[in-house]
């Protein structure tokens, strides 16, 4: 039995080892670090499309209504029409501060620069109240700029950034011009040459995409990377795959943002900016699973699910130890932070609480979604900060609806009983070790 513990205690070190060096790699944790930085702007987008689409027309008509409506539109248009703008220097920005680059302002430039330079600079467009459609040039389109260009701003903030450290720290490249200069003009005048190869390179890729095959960057990746990894990363089965993976492990120690940030976060972002777009034009929101979709009903009360836990201790439990945790843990938890009962209980290596752990919010995702599928609700479509509140939560991402509301209070009860069992089991065995060293 002691041999059977000791390899299993080896398997677990052995993948908390190999997941701390996921998370711990330069690129992953450059990108967790951009998204978190720009993370407020499509909140705001998203509390403005609400503003538009729900509470001005509880209250204005007609051409007051269109009026009032150009405040949420200019909010869109400099936060979610413009994603691709944001992420690329941000990645730019923190690739090269985590790799301990000199001057890390630089490299946003750099990676602004080449983004701007792979965008089409021909575009065909039908204009307002025409059937026929015309060519227009040298202008660049919210399509490329927002959430389409999401994931060329990734890869080409990433790739221009890392080709233009490297150059950047070549002896051979730099030009030195004495320490009479401003440190500011000096760094300028070092950097001078790898940023001139660096767009250079980048312009004369997008000449030959653009002169030789007729397309151009944005609509390569977003063809052969953006939407097959959209359909497999967010599709029902991989984001249950990837969310309950990271839950894992958060379970071992290692917050869940390791995989969910790096793997998930993008694609979900891409898919609630085109539900958020849609509906800002009067459409049907599209995508069923969006970041919406994970603070409703995947994260609702904190990862795994814990609201659930927190009140299943309160009504059922007795076990001091644990209501003191829980209730160090309620003001938090409702607001979705709930790590002083993950590492409290504890969850974290805890095997009883480990299986709801990772489970709660499978059961969550699933009532969401075949709640959306067979149209009991619409697919959430308004941004809102990760900390709102369970059913509030759900009351605002989806514009009002009270069903959606009502799904959470649903979710909440069935995981709360789910938690139970394992908590009585976790509960005898915490006695039990207590009176083993106390005897």
């Amino acid at each position: 039995m002691e041999k059977k513990n000791s390899g299993m205690q080896g398997a677990f070190d052995k993948f908390t080892a190999f997941s701390v060096k996921v998370g711990n790699q330069v690129h992953l944790r450059s990108l967790r670090d951009a998204f978190t930085t720009i993370m407020p702007m499509f909140i705001m987008a998203g509390l403005a499309v609400l503003i538009n689409n729900v509470i001005f027309p509880w209250i204005l008509k007609g051409e007051a209504l269109s009026k009032f409506q150009v405040f949420g539109n200019v909010i869109t248009n400099g936060t979610l029409n413009v994603a691709a703008l944001l992420i690329a220097p941000m990645i730019g920005y923190f690739l090269a501060k985590n790799k301990k680059f000199k001057n890390p302002i630089s490299a946003t430039v750099v990676a602004t620069t080449c983004l701007i330079l792979m965008m089409s600079i021909n575009h065909v467009v039908t204009p307002n109240d025409m059937d026929e459609t015309v060519t227009i040039s040298n202008v660049l389109l919210f399509k490329d700029t927002g959430t389409q260009g999401m994931f060329a701003g990734i890869i080409i903030g990433l790739l221009a950034t890392e080709i233009f450290i490297r150059l950047a720290t070549m002896k051979r490249l730099q030009i030195n011009l004495g320490e009479q200069v401003p440190p500011s003009v000096s760094q300028s005048f070092a950097s001078l040459i790898p940023m001139i190869i660096v767009v250079c390179f980048f312009a004369i890729l997008s000449a030959v995409l653009i002169s030789v095959f007729e397309t151009d960057l944005i609509t390569l990746i977003s063809t052969v990377i953006q939407e097959p990894l959209r359909k497999v990363n967010a599709s029902l089965l991989g984001y249950i795959l990837i969310f309950s993976t990271g839950n894992f492990l958060f379970t071992l120690g290692i917050h869940q943002t390791v995989l969910y940030g790096s793997l998930l976060e993008p694609i979900l972002l891409v898919n609630m900016n085109e539900n958020m777009s849609a509906v800002n034009a009067g459409k049907v929101a599209p995508n069923i699973i969006n970041s919406a979709f994970t603070t409703v009903y995947s994260q609702m009360g904190g990862t795994g699910g814990t609201i659930s836990l927190i009140l299943a201790v309160l009504i059922f439990i007795k076990y001091k130890p644990y209501r003191d945790v829980v209730n160090l843990s309620i003001a938090p938890g409702i607001f979705e932070i709930n790590e002083p009962i993950i590492f409290g209980l504890p969850i974290v290596f805890n095997i009883p609480m480990m299986i709801p752990f990772v489970l709660s919010p499978v059961i969550g995702a699933l009532v969401g979604y075949f709640a959306t599928a067979v149209g009991f609700v619409k697919p959430l479509a308004y941004m809102i900060p990760w900390t709102t509140p369970p059913v509030l939560s759900g009351f605002l991402a989806s514009g009002g609806d009270w069903k959606v509301a009502f799904l959470q209070v649903l979710i909440i009860v069935a995981t709360m009983f789910f938690y139970l069992p394992f908590l009585k089991i976790s509960q005898r065995v915490s006695q039990k070790q207590a009176e083993e060293l106390n005897a």
